[in-house]
């Protein structure tokens, strides 16, 4: 597999998990990452997309916790990208949360890598070099900006295009960044914990491969009627770099 991309249970008691001890949920988290690893291709990458586990008000860092769970395979990482989004649940006796992480792996240096396919407008295209030798040439690349390793993307809410009954689902576009960037077009992309399919999508979307699995069922009827819809053109998503919409303020206005 060219790329091994998933969002696991958090272990919070989700309709798709059971809750256990921290202890248990290593021990699962240890056995999926190890056979991840093992279907991993030479010049592949694995990208961890977790959250925070909360027990009686404490936060718990999935992403700090499993980290050495990948070291332990000798695996790099390259990026611990910050996925920002702008709702969620309000809490009372702290601050909102309203990110989560990817932790993106590779086996070594010579792993897949296109910046250009993913490349998000530059806040001032037209910037010049205003000295030196390219003196009054463009600054930027004319195709666009590296988009960072903070990605402001709406995650699949109520009134999400792509919503469905999964609680927790993938917005396509955050995984089509993850598919274009970091495989070719041809390659293989798998989901170990696929829910509704958002990771097939992005990947049937851009002409790779894609491979799932999941325990529950009802989730894999609703990902193979997805893809479905998107063979037959019909499945809406939100286009990978639509910009998030902010309302106007009086003073705009």
């Amino acid at each position: 597999m060219h790329l091994i991309v998933t969002s696991p249970p958090y272990n919070i008691g989700k309709a798709y998990e059971k809750r256990r001890s921290h202890e248990v949920y290593i021990e699962e988290q240890t056995a999926t990452i190890a056979e991840a690893v093992r279907l991993l291709h030479p010049k592949g990458s694995i990208c961890w997309q977790v959250g925070n586990h909360v027990d009686d008000g404490e936060v718990f860092p999935l992403d700090i916790l499993l980290y050495p769970l990948f070291r332990n395979h000798g695996l790099k990482l390259r990026n611990r990208i910050v996925w920002t989004f702008g709702h969620g649940l309000h809490c009372q006796k702290r601050f909102s949360g309203r990110h989560e992480t990817i932790l993106w792996f590779t086996r070594d240096d010579d792993h897949i890598f296109n910046l250009d396919p993913v490349r998000v407008p530059s806040k001032y295209p037209e910037k010049k070099h205003f000295k030196g030798p390219r003196r009054g040439e463009m600054s930027g690349n004319p195709l666009g900006k590296n988009p960072s390793d903070v990605w402001d993307i709406p995650n699949v809410k109520a009134n999400h295009v792509e919503k469905t009954e999964h609680p927790c689902q993938f917005p396509v576009g955050l995984v089509e960044r993850l598919v274009l960037s970091l495989t070719n077009r041809g390659d293989n992309v798998l989901d170990p914990y696929l829910g509704v399919g958002s990771s097939a999508i992005a990947a049937l979307k851009n002409g790779r491969n894609a491979y799932g699995c999941d325990v529950m069922p009802e989730y894999i009827e609703i990902a193979q009627q997805r893809v479905a819809d998107f063979r037959a053109g019909t499945l809406r998503t939100r286009p990978m770099n639509k910009p998030v919409y902010e309302p106007m303020t009086r003073e705009a206005e």
